[in-house]
């Protein structure tokens, strides 16, 4: 319900919970998932030549050691921190569980929706009657003057249909929170794929279609009815598409930042009735709002107009079924799963339920249960060493700034006053969030669900009209993932990815320079890749570059753009240089501030480790554990479906592309393992921005 460009500057797309130096007991049924060294031998293929291709000499065993779990798409390091904390987690969520908390403790309520959410003999023998008040809802629609109303309840409860409406920061004013309306519906991963021609995206609609067919015959409907519904679904879909903005477009602050009154932009879309809607929505009263994508609403008003109404029910029972299958009884599940999960990401099988009940829980009660995971797992020492490696980023940033010489004086003085503005968030929140109007039920499994996303619901729209509260986070504590928000201008690292491989105390702090600290440069240098430096100090869209510098800066992220697209995702997809150009330049940056900030380190003749050191690091030099530890961020294993999907949606470049288009950029990675220039590793030609 919030729209932010932080999610286009995070460190990974995925994002979930991360793990300690404790081994928690694992279910039974479970994999034990442990941490990972800082320096990973075993994952190496010290046999390739690194100048020709550092990914695999860094990661070349990595799949041979670490197969793709069978309910997995990928695995890597997050993945694996992401499983280890999920253990913990689950540790956690069974002893609260097993408490029987006061009623309305923040513990009764992260107990009931655990416990309910794993009892799935209760949620297959109830059926379809938790829900069935709301298909009996959608079944009543009449006629289309209803439909604004009906769309208001299903959007409270974050069932994506037609269009969204939430609370943003106001891009022009960052002191602010306003009101959003947006694209949405559709039930495939973006616009292209209901675009595309190729075979494989023909045939991906052809498994949407029947995914959908299956999910009406199991509300009911004739195996004919639910055929032709379902074509009409795709139909109907395809038409939101055709109208609604692509990534790449999306990625430029200016193409999703359009001030209008509420009068003017009701004019666009009466099928809608704005001022109805944001009323039954149960929002502040608005006068004006950011209309996100202007060009929709048009088209959607047709689309409603030319539309049946029983075209209209079924697409939106759809999407409620398939929004809450995890909740209804298996076989909704099990559907879901399987063109979700095993037809778009190759998995295989499903996750156990205990985890994706874990996960429920931290996505629904986040920082209850994150409070309990950060006292037991974030220790202030972790902090500490956290806080002194983010100054020593910031400061190597500063000097980047000052001897660069593409930018001028002039232009230098505002880049430094955003450096000096930038504000660090780490571990968890000083206030944590008050969950005391959140009703959680024992044995209520679908209706917790529903509490839960209406709870955030009006939390988020509770907002507009308000001062902005500089001091929240938009990600759990749990979390394996970091981000920038331009808006906020800040740097944000929540205690899940504080964590080994990430930050390892037994590791020299020259690897661990590779791992955290690239990562923390990575979120800082989106304070200034193409959409980020479109926002000022205080987190304004505003153009504080002289006419001569921004042309300069284009040039340079025109030649991040140019590389990327170069490099082959799988088969025959090519990365998207444009949608992943913030990424790439983030990756770049970041890598390159952890290399200054740990020479800076080397030369006032600080320690380099940080607890006992590996062996095997301490007879190679710290400039090559630094980008050994880079390297081994990205080591992964993927499914070749996975691999097609994130490079069509995800603004990251694949993990091997991301060690390889920063390495290619640095000659500094040259001079530590003597490459010649010329070699693949060591190209003629090279980019730099940061």
């Amino acid at each position: 319900m919030r729209i932010s460009l932080f999610a286009a500057a995070c460190l990974l797309l995925a994002t979930g919970v991360a793990c300690s130096a404790q081994t928690p007991a694992p279910a039974a049924d479970a994999q034990q998932y442990k941490p990972m060294p800082g320096y990973d031998t075993s994952v190496m293929d010290t046999s390739a030549d690194p100048c020709t291709d550092f990914y695999q000499y860094a990661c070349g065993n990595f799949a041979k050691v670490h197969p793709i779990p069978s309910d997995m798409p990928e695995f890597d390091q997050f993945v694996n921190l992401f499983e280890f904390n999920t253990q913990a987690l689950h540790e956690i969520v069974q002893k609260t569980a097993a408490a029987h908390a006061a009623p309305g403790t923040n513990e009764q309520k992260i107990g009931d929706y655990y416990s309910s959410c794993m009892d799935t003999d209760a949620i297959d023998k109830q059926g379809l009657t938790p829900i069935q008040a709301e298909l009996d809802r959608i079944a009543a629609l009449k006629s289309k003057q209803d439909l604004p109303a009906l769309i208001a309840h299903l959007d409270r409860m974050a069932v994506g249909v037609f269009f969204d409406y939430g609370s943003m920061q106001d891009y022009k004013d960052a002191t602010r929170e306003i009101a959003y309306i947006d694209q949405s519906g559709l039930g495939l991963p973006e616009k292209d794929y209901y675009l595309r021609t190729d075979d494989k995206s023909v045939e991906t609609r052809k498994q949407y279609v029947a995914h959908l067919v299956n999910v009406l015959k199991l509300l009911g409907d004739s195996p004919d009815a639910a055929q032709a519904e379902a074509q009409k679904i795709l139909d109907l879909e395809t038409a939101l598409a055709k109208a609604s903005q692509g990534n790449v477009e999306r990625r430029d602050p200016a193409n999703i930042y359009h001030p209008m009154a509420l009068t003017a932009f009701s004019a666009t879309a009466p099928a809608i009735d704005t001022a109805k809607f944001i009323e039954l929505m149960g929002s502040p009263s608005v006068t004006d709002l950011n209309v996100v994508s202007p060009g929709f609403f048009p088209a959607l008003n047709k689309v409603i107009a030319d539309t049946d109404l029983a075209t209209l029910q079924a697409y939106m029972r759809a999407h409620l079924a398939d929004s809450f299958a995890m909740r209804l009884p298996h076989t909704f599940d099990d559907e879901n799963f399987d063109f979700y999960g095993r037809k778009l990401t190759g998995t295989p099988e499903q996750q156990a339920r205990w985890k994706r009940c874990v996960q429920g829980t931290d996505g629904s009660l986040g920082e209850a249960l994150g409070k309990l995971y950060a006292a037991q797992y974030f220790t202030p020492d972790m902090k500490a060493a956290t806080l002194r490696e983010v100054h020593d980023i910031e400061a190597a940033m500063g000097k980047d700034i000052d001897e660069i010489d593409w930018m001028s004086p002039e232009t230098k003085v505002k880049a430094k006053e955003k450096l000096h503005a930038v504000a660090d968030k780490i571990g968890y929140p000083d206030k944590w969030r008050d969950y005391s109007k959140l009703d959680m039920k024992p044995g209520d499994a679908l209706g917790n669900s529903m509490r839960s996303r209406e709870f955030e619901t009006a939390y988020q729209l509770n907002k507009i009209g308000k001062p902005v509260n500089r001091q929240e986070w938009q990600m759990t504590p749990p979390t394996v993932n970091a981000y920038y928000d331009p808006s906020m201008n800040d740097i944000n690292f929540p205690a899940g990815i504080l964590q080994p491989a990430f930050y390892d105390k037994d590791a020299t702090d020259a690897t661990n320079y590779g791992h955290i600290g690239a990562v923390v440069g990575h979120e800082l240098t989106h304070g200034f890749d193409d959409q980020g430096a479109k926002f000022d100090a205080a987190g304004n869209l505003h153009d504080w570059w002289t006419p001569e510098d921004k042309k300069k800066f284009e040039e340079k992220t025109g030649c991040i753009d140019a590389e990327y697209s170069g490099f082959t995702a799988v088969d025959d997809v090519k990365v998207n240089g444009k949608l992943t150009l913030g990424e790439n330049t983030a990756d770049n940056g970041g890598l390159r501030l952890a290399y200054i900030a740990l020479m800076a380190r080397l030369a006032a003749g600080a320690p380099t480790a940080s607890g006992a050191e590996q062996q095997a690091e301490q007879s190679i030099s710290p400039q090559r554990q630094l980008f050994i530890g880079w390297a081994q961020n990205w080591c992964t294993n993927e499914r070749p479906e996975l691999l097609r999907m994130l490079a069509q949606t995800d603004p990251h470049s694949p993990d091997a592309i991301r060690v390889r288009g920063v390495i290619v950029n640095m000659p500094e990675f040259s001079q530590a393992f003597g490459c010649k220039q010329g070699q693949p590793m060591a190209p003629v030609k090279s980019c730099r921005v940061w």
